[in-house]
């Protein structure tokens, strides 16, 4: 199997009020922070060829992400109108075309999906049917990264993401995400439900309070780094981009594809590569994941 990640799901261009335009889409995030941090990684999205296009495709090309072979297509790229708060934080209104073919995902080490792609007719039923091809021994990986406005039916997501969960082996959160899939549910609650479902490593994120997760049955809680927020734009995306590096980097993704145990030592690495990535990113504006020298440096930095 060759050393490769496949990530499927949105790419868009983000029109923060006042005219400024930024590519987005939680997808696109995680295949950029992935191919930031080092790893080969071609994006299965849907790319139109007007301006907005050529400035999604500039930005993954200067990141070094490949496009899968139907990803360019005539016509307009799909936007989202940003709207950032006093505090940073981050609302969007979308403007979304998803119809794509099945992505070939054949060779793939890992394969993530998320967010609308995921979760969002027609191309749902093309990611799950990748997701479902993918050869034995691939890490399957999701971020529900819950768009309510724009992704259908509420039972329709929620057996959604119950499918998807119970695919894949490592699934991420936010404690919003969580209270729109189970509103009276706790945190804990929604962790056990997903891993009910057959995730092994189930993890939430609580902005400033860190993270929260479930891996085979052993809870890890681990608090957020100091930062001070510039925005939260990509925060999530940077936690599961440096999550997967920690993953891919120490070969825990092989152990959790073959269905072995893990150390409580790779569990930790990988939630402190997470959080670095996100704490990283919420410190300068726009989605803009670290390379591998920044998440290096700031790791060693921790530990000094």
């Amino acid at each position: 199997m060759t050393e490769q990640v496949a990530v499927i799901g949105e790419a868009l261009v983000d029109v923060v009020e006042g005219g400024e335009t930024h590519p987005g889409g939680s997808p696109l995030n995680i295949a950029v922070g992935l191919a930031r941090l080092g790893h080969p990684t071609t994006l299965h999205a849907r790319i139109g060829t007007d301006a907005h296009g050529d400035l999604v495709r500039a930005h993954l090309d200067e990141a070094g992400v490949a496009l899968g072979p139907d990803t360019l297509v005539p016509g307009s790229t799909s936007t989202a109108i940003a709207r950032v708060d006093a505090e940073g934080k981050a609302s969007y209104e979308f403007d979304i075309d998803w119809d794509i073919p099945v992505p070939e995902v054949t060779g793939a080490r890992l394969v993530h999906t998320g967010s609308i792609g995921a979760l969002r007719e027609p191309g749902a039923t093309a990611v799950r049917a990748a997701l479902g091809a993918a050869a034995p021994g691939t890490l399957l990986t999701l971020d529900p990264n819950i768009r309510p406005d724009v992704i259908g039916a509420r039972d329709e997501v929620l057996r959604r993401v119950a499918d998807l969960a119970a695919l894949c082996q490592v699934v991420k959160l936010s404690d919003e995400d969580a209270a729109w899939l189970a509103p009276e549910a706790t945190l804990e609650q929604v962790l056990s439900d997903l891993a009910a479902h057959g995730a092994r490593f189930v993890v939430v994120t609580r902005g400033a309070e860190g993270c929260l997760a479930l891996v085979d049955g052993a809870w890890f809680a681990r608090p957020a780094r100091p930062v001070v927020v510039a925005d939260t734009i990509g925060a999530g995306d940077a936690f599961m981009s440096g999550l997967l590096h920690a993953l891919l980097r120490d070969g825990t993704d092989r152990l959790l594809a073959a269905g072995e145990p893990l150390q409580d030592g790779a569990v930790l690495a990988a939630l402190e590569a997470a959080l670095t990535s996100a704490a990283l990113t919420v410190a300068r504006a726009g989605a803009n994941p670290p390379t591998s020298e920044e998440l290096d440096e700031a790791l060693r930095a921790s530990r000094e």
